[in-house]
């Protein structure tokens, strides 16, 4: 007779929120559905039950992270117990840190420039260049 399987049932994107890599489930879900997490190689869909030993590849920010489940929860819990979940990989651990000091040494420079449209205070100053970059064609002839 077997023995029937005790080990809780958990899907991969409430696992992957369990483990504090997403803010939310939501995000996790998006995470998944877009294709940028991996269960041992194979693209994985949000159902997908992780199972102790998998190997989970996922995108978290710039960094490209891989961990080994280490235990099941669906349960948000803090920060160490949490942490408890999974082990992250010594690849992974060494490619986090190549990247974060290719970051520091080099950052990039689009990072540096404002986004988006002027501010009201950015619209006052621009006003206020003068008539360098007027178009009118009066004040060349005066």
């Amino acid at each position: 007779m077997t023995t029937p399987d005790t080990s809780p049932r958990v899907r991969l994107d409430k696992w992957l929120w369990a483990a504090r890599f997403f803010k939310t489930r939501a995000l996790s879900a998006e995470a998944i559905d877009k294709g940028q997490v991996r269960v041992n190689g194979q693209v994985a869909k949000a159902s997908r039950e992780p199972r102790v030993g998998d190997t989970i590849e996922f995108r978290q920010g710039q960094d490209l992270r891989a961990v080994v489940v280490r235990g099941l929860s669906a349960v948000r819990g803090s920060a160490p117990v949490a942490q408890q979940l999974y082990e992250e990989t010594a690849e992974s651990i060494a490619r986090r840190l190549a990247m974060a000091e290719q970051r520091r040494l080099a950052p990039e420079p689009a990072l540096s420039q404002p986004m988006g449209r002027p501010t009201k205070r950015d619209r006052r100053t621009l006003k206020d260049w003068g008539s360098r970059w007027s178009a009118s064609v009066d004040d060349e002839r005066d």
